[in-house]
């Protein structure tokens, strides 16, 4: 799946995991990503707060979400 940043520079990994429709709520998502569920181009990452930016690709439960302009 991919994501488009629009005119943004970056989305947070929460906000993108919410808006991607990975998972329903930011609770969730805070949830997912701080038990280490969450990977950020491979790697485990567990701050929500993380820029993710155009060409990063977020996985969780076996979805990906590609950025694009």
């Amino acid at each position: 799946m991919e994501f488009k940043l629009k005119g943004e520079e970056y989305i947070t990994l929460q906000s993108l995991l919410k808006a991607g429709g990975l998972l329903d709520s930011g609770g969730a998502a805070k949830m997912a990503i701080i038990s280490g569920e969450v990977k950020v181009d491979g790697e485990v990452e567990i701050r929500r707060g993380k820029k993710i930016r155009v060409g990063q690709v977020v996985a969780y439960a076996g979805h990906e979400i590609r950025v694009v302009e």
